[in-house]
């Protein structure tokens, strides 16, 4: 029988040597996405193949095939260009890495944190611009995040816990630690920001059961003030901004502010509350790559204001961007949706003020989202304006995200989380031993 440490390995691995062999056809951009795209694949095969050996040391089955899913997706709606090369070789260099994250506990799990928190520092300030001081935000925030890990894994008890927690508000964003999130969705070149939108959400997952159960008793009122604070935040940052990639990514802050919500009042994490995180990272990465479509054909500086008319002369799209905003507003039969329920659902969970301000909060993404919708596919066709329908494998992207989010809508929660009963030994990083 193959050992859990040797199948991890090997599909971490996947990608990692499809990386390599990118490099290899670097000189022709066609033959790297087409190198890139195969991996991928190759990667949700082993992914699904794995998973009877990975159930009970991964973080359970839900993340180790979202990944290289949404690696694939965000992969395929780039088109032919030199410019994206790079961008395809580090999705697959962390995918690797997430799935590091996911599958290996105690100090490997740790190390996979450290290097993905660190590559988003390096490649922020790579891309960083004198004009969009959030860049610098973001530098800074990773850089705490890359301090917070270490700490994680050197001390003991209460601080290895907070720091294991602080870790985890980085990557999977709660305010006012979300910088680094935000400047990694607006910054960061060609299809990463939509892979990362799934990518660091999910990692931010890793232990985070376990920190929260081991925390000190009077952060949870901390927490709980922090994820409705954040979650109102995200909200109305959400209303105010012109900019797409902007109002989607203050949107999932605010999501996922009501997943720490959940968290700190039923004290760990449930079925429900991974679909919810799943599907709130992949609908965001889908509309990320709704958005990208658009700018593939009018710039990368394309106002959203100056744009309407797209249902009329691009109806394949307008159809996939409808039902992808229906899925991020919480409606059935998407997972969002079913997840957000469930967590409601939970025995764990009592009304409180807390609890009217998160469904004001939901209410919220309603109206943000939907006003982007309609900005963009109604109103006037401008006669200035080339229109070109999605091509096959746009389409073939937006429909793997959409199929993604109704087979998660639909199935029962448990399916996807099988394998999760990890002992607490197992979950907690080297420095919480002893």
């Amino acid at each position: 029988m193959m050992d859990v440490s040797l199948a991890s390995m090997m599909l971490a691995g996947v990608p990692l040597a499809g990386a390599l062999l990118c490099l290899a056809f670097w000189s022709k951009p066609e033959q790297v996405r087409v190198c890139a795209i195969a991996t991928s694949v190759i990667g949700m095969g082993a992914a699904a193949g794995f998973i009877g050996f990975l159930a009970s040391a991964s973080d359970g089955p839900l993340f180790v095939v979202l990944l290289p899913l949404a690696a694939t997706a965000s992969i395929l709606t780039q088109p032919v260009h030199h410019r994206h090369r790079s961008s395809w070789v580090l999705t697959l260099v962390f995918l690797s890495l997430g799935l590091g994250v996911i599958t290996q506990p105690g100090l490997s799990g740790s190390i996979f944190i450290t290097l993905i928190v660190g590559l988003n520092a390096v490649l922020l300030y790579r891309y960083h611009s004198p004009l969009w001081p959030m860049s610098w935000w973001g530098i800074g925030t990773y850089g705490f995040g890359v301090a917070m890990a270490l700490v994680a894994t050197s001390a003991q008890g209460s601080l290895a816990a907070i720091a294991s927690l602080l870790v985890s508000a980085v990557l999977l964003p709660l305010a006012p630690f979300h910088g680094g999130y935000l400047a990694a969705l607006t910054r960061l070149p060609g299809n990463l920001p939509a892979f990362l939108a799934v990518l660091l959400p999910v990692a931010g997952t890793h232990g985070l059961a376990f920190s929260i159960a081991n925390r000190p008793e009077y952060l949870t009122e901390t927490i709980t003030i922090f994820a409705v604070g954040g979650a109102l935040y995200g909200a109305m940052k959400a209303l105010v901004q012109s900019r797409v990639r902007l109002r989607l990514a203050y949107g999932s802050v605010s999501f996922f502010s009501i997943l720490w919500w959940f968290t700190a009042s039923a004290r760990g994490t449930e079925a429900s509350a991974s679909v919810f995180i799943g599907a709130v990272a992949l609908v965001t990465s889908g509309l990320l790559l709704a958005w990208q479509i658009v700018r593939t054909r009018y710039g990368d500086d394309v106002d959203p204001h100056g744009i309407s008319g797209l249902a009329a002369a691009m109806p394949r799209y307008a159809v996939l961007f409808s039902l992808l905003a229906l899925a991020a507003i919480g409606l059935p039969p998407f997972g969002v949706f079913a997840g957000f329920i469930g967590m409601l659902l939970s025995p764990s969970l009592s009304f409180s003020i807390a609890l009217l301000m998160i469904l004001t909060v939901w209410l919220t993404a309603s109206w943000y989202i939907l006003d982007m919708v309609q900005r963009l596919l109604f109103g006037p066709r401008r006669a200035d304006m080339r229109y070109g329908d999605v091509n096959e494998s746009e389409l073939a992207s937006l429909l793997l995200v959409l199929v993604a989010l109704l087979v998660l809508g639909v199935l029962p929660a448990h399916v996807f989380t099988e394998g999760m009963t990890i002992t607490a030994a197992e979950m907690r990083w080297v420095g919480w031993m002893n």
